[in-house]
Formats: structure tokens, C-alpha cells, sequence
């Protein structure tokens, strides 16, 4: 197996939606630049953890990928990842993730079990819920969470309403991009939003709930007395879900693509940019 075939398939270019936020949360916990050795092994954390989910995810959802075209580049599709080489490449994710957590404060790792259990379960969780989207990021959420504890050792106000601004943002994405789905997910026995709302439906909470996640984002500027510069990084973000939404129909899905998806890190770079600046200032 190929390296560049395992990287396809954990998605490497994804670490664009939970990192950014990470270091967000760590350096506003420190009040600056956290130390650079607790950012590294953040960030090995962060790896382990999400390629073990993308890995389990892609493994879990391999029959059903098989039967839609436009997931025909997935490496475990195209036979370039076979399950039992996901399987190993996922206990070595675990443990990446496991030994990277114990370098950091000793309450990460008692707090394990908490930030794992999302991202285990949310492969299957469309197969018994409409809010398999949520618990996505839920899951996404415990990048900033993690990383806040990791230098404060404290669950802390400001941190809740990160998490919940973050979960609400990559959820109601996924509710989007799944939008498309409905009718095979129908077909399949599985659950969305769109199949519990239809795609309108959908797309109508998608909306609502991003305007709480930007609402978040500005309680938390406010909370904690930011510099204006981080209000630069939330207008960004909601101009970027803005124009995400504003090109998306119920019945025409087909600027929904790959770039459409990508397009989403613009909120979590600009966000970071823009606290990382704002603390100087």
C-alpha cells in the first residue's frame, strides 16, 4: 500500500477544519503563543485522532461509497486501501493519538474518553439518527476543547462557547454537503436531515444554526474582551457561509463539489488569523 494512498484516504487536507480552531483555542487560553513543544504535541493529537476517524468512517461507509460515482476517487473504493489494511492503520492512528495525549496535561488523559467517544461513534451514527451531522461536530469540537485543557488543565465558559460555535459550523456544513444524499440515504435505511427534513428542510436549519455558530463566535469575542481584529475573522467567516449558502439550491446540488467543501477552511484559517493577530494588539 502506498503512503499517498493512505493519505487519500484519511483526507490529510481536512486537518484544515479542526486545527485552525486547535490553535485558536490554545493560544487564547495562553493569552499568546503557547509553548511550541505543547503546540506540537497538540498537534500529533490532533493527527492520530482524526485520521483514525476518517479511516474508521471510510471503512464503515465502504458498501455504501461503492455505489456513488461521485465517491469513486476514495482510496478504500478504488482498492487502493484494503479493510484490513484500514483496520492496522487505524490501531497505529490510536496510538499515536494515545501517546501524544500522555505528553500533555495529566487531566488530557483522564478527559480521553470523553473526546473519543464522538468520533468512534459518529461513523454509524447515521444509521440510527437524523443528527449524525451534530455529533460530527461535536466531534470536530473536541480539536479546541482538547487543546484548551491541554494548557489551561480547566473547562472554562469561553471554551464551551468555541465548542459550541465549531460544532454548530462543521455539522451544519456536513448537513449541507449530505443534503445532496437524500434520496440514496432514503433508499439505504440511513438518516440525515435531509431524510428526516428533505433537502429544503435541511438546508433551512443549516442556515439557522450557522447564525448561532457567528452569534457564538461574538459572544466569545465579547467574553473575552478581544481586539477588533478578531471581529475582522468572524465577518470573513460569515461572509464565507453566506455565499456557501447563497449557491446551494434544494434542487440544485451542483456546485456542491470537493471545492465547495475545501471552500469551508476559509472560517477556520480566518478565525485563527485574526485572533492570533488580535492578541497583539
Amino acid at each position: 500500500m502506498s503512503i499517498r494512498a493512505h493519505v487519500n484516504n484519511i483526507a490529510l487536507h481536512h486537518m484544515v477544519f479542526a486545527l485552525p480552531f486547535a490553535y485558536m483555542s490554545a493560544f487564547l487560553a495562553a493569552g499568546g503563543v503557547p509553548p511550541l513543544w505543547e503546540l506540537f504535541w497538540i498537534t500529533v493529537a490532533i493527527g492520530g485522532a482524526r485520521s483514525a476517524a476518517l479511516a474508521l468512517d471510510n471503512l464503515a461507509d465502504l458498501k455504501y461509497d461503492r455505489q456513488q460515482e461521485r465517491l469513486s476517487y476514495r482510496a478504500m473504493v478504488r482498492g487502493d486501501v484494503s479493510p484490513r489494511a484500514a483496520k492496522i492503520s487505524i490501531a497505529i492512528y490510536l496510538m499515536v493519538f494515545l501517546v501524544a495525549v500522555l505528553q500533555l496535561n495529566p487531566i488530557c488523559i483522564k478527559l480521553l474518553p470523553v473526546a473519543a467517544i464522538p468520533f468512534l461513534i459518529y461513523p454509524y451514527a447515521k444509521r440510527f439518527t437524523c443528527l449524525c451531522h451534530l455529533l460530527l461536530g461535536v466531534a470536530i469540537a473536541m480539536a479546541p476543547a482538547g487543546a484548551w485543557v491541554a494548557i489551561r488543565g480547566t473547562i472554562d465558559p469561553p471554551l464551551v462557547v468555541l465548542c459550541v460555535a465549531v460544532a454548530l459550523w462543521i455539522g451544519m456544513f456536513d448537513a449541507v454537503y449530505g443534503a445532496q444524499d437524500e434520496a440514496f440515504d432514503k433508499s439505504h435505511g440511513l438518516h440525515s436531515l435531509a431524510t428526516a427534513f428533505t433537502a429544503k428542510g435541511a438546508l433551512a436549519i443549516a442556515k439557522v444554526l450557522h447564525a448561532v455558530s457567528i452569534a457564538c463566535f461574538i459572544v466569545l469575542g465579547i467574553m473575552l474582551q478581544i481586539h477588533a481584529v478578531y471581529f475582522i475573522g468572524v465577518g470573513i467567516a460569515a461572509g464565507t457561509l453566506v455565499y456557501q449558502h447563497s449557491i446551494v439550491k434544494p434542487d440544485d446540488f451542483h456546485r456542491v463539489t470537493q471545492v465547495y467543501f475545501m471552500r469551508n477552511g476559509i472560517v477556520s484559517l480566518a478565525m485563527f488569523a485574526c485572533t492570533w493577530m488580535a492578541l497583539y494588539l
